[in-house]
């Protein structure tokens, strides 16, 4: 019965006998029962509603007839996979004068200096900004043509999103150099796209791409804008090498002096090639179309806009690489609605004290943050009693989330959260995450107490950033949700690990207008990558929830065979290994002459000591390392973890060796999306591998 039915139910007169016989009550009666009516009312008024999901969650996708097998999301009508969200947005062009619109010129982009407030330019300055661009590049000879590449070596900062949109306004192409590629990386992608002109945010970025034309290895770079106040130096070192060095100032009054009217691009356009980092080779530039990113973004909007539709009060905090697909599509989201984007400072440490200036609303995260914030909460709980109330009060919003009740305003909010919601500026009210697996239990403490939407999304490069997305209302974890509107997704047998599609097991395949037009001038890895009839073979392996949700359970690359003949999927185990409490890190490795499995773990620099401390163990960091019986506690809580994810006997590590310096970009171990370099730490740990395999006996 709601609270005011009740008052009214009370007041009817065919209850006069009975309001007469409370009067009689003694007053302790009667004060129960008016606490008893305040709470009962104030539970109405106050209680909490889950969102009303966009589609059944019981059953979040639908099988296409005569498809064999594939399955579409359930919030389509048809089986026809969705391009457009918005008819008038179908290029990256129309993104943003909508933006300009909806925003009636409000803020565009943001930038802060240390301890300043961030300084903001509208949508019709950042229009102004990069037509100047635009303009600039045609005044330099370029032409206005889906086939003329310009390349940006930066980090996220303002003028990264006005040359883009300087270059979209005019049909051409952008190329990104991520801002943590090695010296031969960059030359590889500078001829490969054949630069002629690259903008860079630092005149350190200059020198190093000057080496390549001095060395003679990238002869055809002729021109480098600079952001950043540089030396005369560095412009007469440059004319040396016939390499023209100019500001993006004087770029900017170049374009000013000789504006162009924009020659917007078509759909089918190139607009980005995003060369991914590659865990071996050369990297590969995927070609992806304005269609591609515009149906992906749409995508994203209609499977949030009943619950979450983003608009101008709207920001963005913008850190993870612009040269990667996943922080485009949140750009291409955020101008689109004409909202506010943030770029932090450039240093990732100083991460926080940026979302407490900005204050951002909308927060998209990887995998490593998420554990980083996981680990430290936890830490900081540092009492038997602290610990309790964090279980306890993650529990209790854990029992909402279950029923799809999302918020940050509950007793326990207040009491225990609120300081973790503040530390992001207490204001985020969306979170997206993606680029690799999380943690079901990282993820559900977070949804729990971060007290806002908060997705997960899976995809790559190929399929311009996602291809499945958690639902609205569907907080639980262990999936990556169903199928993106824009695309249809089957699974096809990968027989020789027995993953077969009838059983709803199998290769994640994607099909739609976000898949990508192929690998810059490598028809044999496009062909390798996308099949005759247009599928986009992920190398990932699913399984069907009985939901329609996709989970990700195994991976097809990086596969090896053990001597008695089972396929290893190291990745897989890695995941389950990495979430023991002292290890930060792990590097499983096996060879088909061997028979069993070894790894290398760099164990957590924060929680070590305490946790060594818990089972007798002291010492520093780099003795508890050297510690033999550190190391055998280790591998029992692997192996102990393994069990309890249901990995098999042969799928168990038989020992390991302790490493004390994390793997990373620097030392060349990690590719610049943070995924492990298997060649190079097989080369960089030969000798410890060695020596296990020779000491450890079967």
């Amino acid at each position: 019965m709601q609270a005011h039915e009740l008052f009214r139910y009370f007041r009817m007169p065919e209850l006069i006998d009975f309001r007469q016989y409370i009067r009689t009550l003694p007053t302790n009666t009667l004060m129960g029962l008016g606490a008893f009516a305040a709470l009962t009312t104030f539970w109405y008024a106050t209680r909490p509603k889950a969102l009303k999901p966009p589609c059944d969650l019981s059953m979040q996708s639908v099988e296409i007839p005569g498809s064999g097998g594939a399955r579409r999301s359930a919030i389509l009508t048809s089986d026809e996979p969705l391009v457009y969200f918005y008819d008038d947005v179908r290029t990256l062009y129309d993104v943003f004068q909508r933006g300009i619109l909806v925003s009636n010129d409000g803020p565009c982009l943001g930038s802060r200096k240390p301890d300043k407030p961030y300084e903001w330019l509208s949508y019709k300055k950042v229009e102004e900004l990069s037509q100047c661009i635009g303009s600039a590049l045609i005044q330099k000879g370029f032409k206005t043509s889906p086939d003329q590449f310009i390349g940006i070596f930066a980090q996220n900062r303002p003028e990264w999103v006005i040359i883009e949109q300087g270059c979209f306004a005019f049909s051409m192409v952008v190329v990104p150099l991520y801002d943590t590629l090695g010296s031969e990386a960059i030359t590889y992608i500078v001829n490969k796209a054949e630069l002629s002109l690259v903008f860079v945010d630092k005149p350190e970025k200059a020198v190093l791409l000057l080496e390549g034309v001095e060395n003679k290895i990238t002869p055809g770079l002729k021109t480098i804008v600079i952001m950043d106040s540089y030396s005369s130096d560095l412009f007469e070192r440059g004319k040396k090498c016939g390499v023209e060095i100019t500001s993006l100032k004087a770029m900017e009054d170049l374009g000013r002096a000789n504006k162009q009217k924009p020659k917007p691009p078509a759909p089918e356009d190139l607009a980005v090639i995003c060369f991914t980092s590659g865990t071996t080779g050369n990297p590969k530039g995927a070609l992806i179309t304005h269609r591609n990113i515009i149906s992906d973004c749409s995508a994203f909007v209609k499977v949030t806009e009943k619950v979450l539709l983003v608009n101008a009060s709207d920001s963005h905090i913008s850190f993870l690489p612009l040269a990667h697909m996943f922080e485009q599509l949140m750009v291409c989201v955020m101008l689109c609605h004409g909202a506010k984007i943030g770029f932090f400072q450039g240093d990732i440490r100083l991460l926080m004290d940026d979302l407490k200036v900005l204050q951002p609303t909308i927060f998209p995260v990887v995998p490593r943050l998420l554990n980083r914030m996981f680990d430290r909460i936890f830490g900081q709980a540092n009492t038997t009693l602290k610990r309790w109330l964090l279980d306890f009060a993650s529990k209790r919003k854990e029992a909402e989330l279950r029923s799809g009740i999302i918020r940050n305003n509950s007793l326990w909010d207040k009491l225990i959260f609120h300081k973790i919601q503040s530390s992001m500026g207490g204001k985020v009210r969306l979170m997206v995450t993606g680029a690799a697996p999380v943690s079901a239990t990282v993820l559900t403490f977070l949804r729990s107490a971060l007290g806002c939407q908060f997705y997960e999304g899976y995809g790559q490069t190929e399929c311009t950033a996602g291809c499945c997305l958690t639902m609205p209302g569907d907080w639980t974890a262990g999936h990556v949700g169903a199928p993106m509107p824009c695309n249809i997704i089957k699974l096809v047998d990968v027989e020789e690990m027995n993953y077969m599609a009838a059983k709803g097991e199998g290769e994640v395949c994607v099909k739609g207008s976000n898949v990508f037009q192929g690998y810059l001038k490598d028809p044999a890895k496009t062909a390798e990558a996308v099949d005759k009839d247009g599928w986009l073979h992920t190398g990932d392996i699913g399984k069907w929830l009985p939901n329609g949700t996709l989970k990700i359970i195994d991976r097809k690359k990086h596969i090896f065979k053990m001597a008695q003949g089972e396929y290893i999927a190291p990745e897989k185990i890695e995941n389950i290994y990495q979430r023991s409490e002292p290890v930060a890190q792990v590097f499983v490795h096996g060879e088909s002459l061997q028979a069993f499995l070894i790894a290398i773990v760099v164990p957590d620099a924060e929680t070590l000591r305490a946790w060594a401390q818990k089972r007798g163990f002291s010492g520093t960091f780099e003795e508890l390392c050297r510690n033999k019986d550190v190391k055998k506690a280790i591998l029992e809580d692997l192996v102990k973890l393994g069990k309890e994810a249901g990995l098999k006997p042969f799928e168990q590590v038989k020992g390991i060796a302790l490493h004390t310096e994390l793997f990373s970009i620097e030392n060349g171990l990690l590719t610049p999306t943070m995924k492990a370099k298997r060649p190079e730490l097989r080369n960089y740990f030969r000798s410890q591998i060695d020596e296990l395999y020779s000491t450890i006996k079967m």
